[in-house]
């Protein structure tokens, strides 16, 4: 495949070497996860027993829409949570995650994160925004991942021992961060810890980019909530929008009390006809996180090749479908967002340029041709134009295109001069 790509795009010398060289490094890779999740996920429709005018969605206020039940039903199964409710009017995994926090901390209460700080746009909406999380009477504090990249286990103790902390958020994912993302088995021993220190408080969990990628979720885990977007891994690029939360039954319908209304909670909410779609890239989710996972190895072997940092290296074990490629200059972000553009299946003849984002402070460079406006199952990437300059890679619903995208990012790269 990598040959052929080569030829076909004309990329030779070097680079073409480099790019064999990490294909014969990643070509062998094993994903025994994935196989154990796509059986697990297989179960889960066959225990669900869907019918055919299951698919058929409603329109209006969507009172007993059936593809819009079967589907949560569904997705609680998947996930090895009580109860789910997955939304097209859950427009983010940012909606998800706020709603879930506001509505488990009450006035009063303190919001603890024990990953560090979020990432920008939710840091932004706990802190900074106008209507801002803590504007409404929440106190929020954040501790510091340990030196190990890990959660400090030893410092959630502490903040918990004294009163006041209602709830306590863990974002798995790195965001924009130079930061490693968590994995199940680590947060579950958090879980127990603060569930052992303080067994009234409510453990919330970002779970963007990590669905199906191991073989545990973080509600199996013991994790009270987790929330995450329907247009990255669960929805196996056909979801066209909308958001989850899942995890405990009585909390799910808090939140789905303030997302509606008290009395109404879950009760409404049309799929549009989408339910269809919803379902169907549930199914074919798990083959698609895998190939996203053979095409982020083959990134990150190609860079490492290349002489960049990246984390994690081709082969470790993956909690999430990000890449990180440390570029180290602000020029290198813009050659390989350009790069990485032509390679994409929309708008690749577009060149990407930095801008103003809501709720992150320094403009954000970012290649996206997308079927789904913001689906980051599809290859796409992101990054801030700030030090280190790194770039995030995410998704890629095919190896083979995947592929081409490290191809053209690197070519682009190639003809950008590196500082000694």
């Amino acid at each position: 495949m990598i040959a052929e790509l080569c030829e076909r795009f004309g990329i030779a010398g070097n680079l073409r070497a480099a790019a064999l060289d990490a294909y014969a490094r990643t070509a062998t890779i094993k994903y025994p996860a994935q196989e154990r999740v796509q059986a697990g996920v297989l179960q889960a429709f066959l225990d669900e027993g869907i019918v055919e005018s299951d698919l058929a969605g409603g329109l209006g206020y969507g009172y007993d829409d059936p593809a819009r039940e079967r589907y949560e039903s569904l997705l609680a199964r998947v996930l090895g949570a009580e109860r789910a409710i997955a939304r097209l009017s859950i427009v983010s995994g940012t909606h998800a995650i706020v709603a879930a926090l506001a509505a488990c901390t009450p006035p009063g209460g303190t919001l603890l994160a024990i990953s560090g700080a979020p990432y920008d746009t939710l840091r932004n909406a706990i802190c900074d925004a106008p209507h801002a999380l803590i504007r409404q009477g929440i106190a929020y504090r954040e501790i510091a991942l340990a030196s190990d990249g890990g959660i400090d286990l030893r410092a959630v103790r502490e903040a918990l021992a004294g009163r006041g902390v209602a709830a306590v958020f863990v974002q798995r994912s790195r965001g924009y961060a130079s930061r490693r993302s968590l994995f199940v088995a680590e947060c579950e021993r958090a879980y127990a810890a603060i569930k052992e220190t303080a067994p009234g408080v409510i453990v919330l969990v970002d779970n963007c980019y990590g669905e199906l990628v191991e073989e545990r979720e973080p509600a199996a885990a013991g994790a009270d909530l987790v929330m995450g977007s329907l247009i990255k891994n669960l929805g196996g690029s056909l979801a066209a929008a909308g958001a989850y939360v899942a995890g405990r039954a009585e909390l799910v319908e808090r939140v789905a009390a303030r997302l509606y209304a008290p009395g109404l909670g879950s009760a409404l909410g049309p799929s549009l006809g989408l339910g269809r779609a919803l379902i169907h890239g549930l199914f074919l989710a798990p083959s698609m996180v895998e190939q996203c996972l053979r095409g982020l190895d083959f990134f990150a072997a190609l860079f490492e090749r290349l002489g960049y940092a990246v984390d994690p290296v081709a082969g470790e074990p993956r909690t999430d479908i990000v890449q990180a490629i440390r570029l180290g200059e602000p020029g290198h972000l813009l050659k390989f967002a350009a790069g990485l553009q032509s390679a994409l299946p929309v708008n690749a003849r577009f060149r990407p340029e930095p801008g103003r984002v809501p709720g992150y402070a320094e403009p954000v460079i970012m290649s996206s041709g997308a079927f789904v406006s913001g689906s980051t199952l599809e290859l796409s990437c992101d990054a801030p134009m700030r030090a280190p300059f790194e770039v995030y890679v995410q998704g890629g619903v095919s190896a083979a295109h995947a592929y081409l995208g490290a191809l053209l990012a690197a070519r682009a790269l190639a003809s950008e001069p590196r500082n000694p």
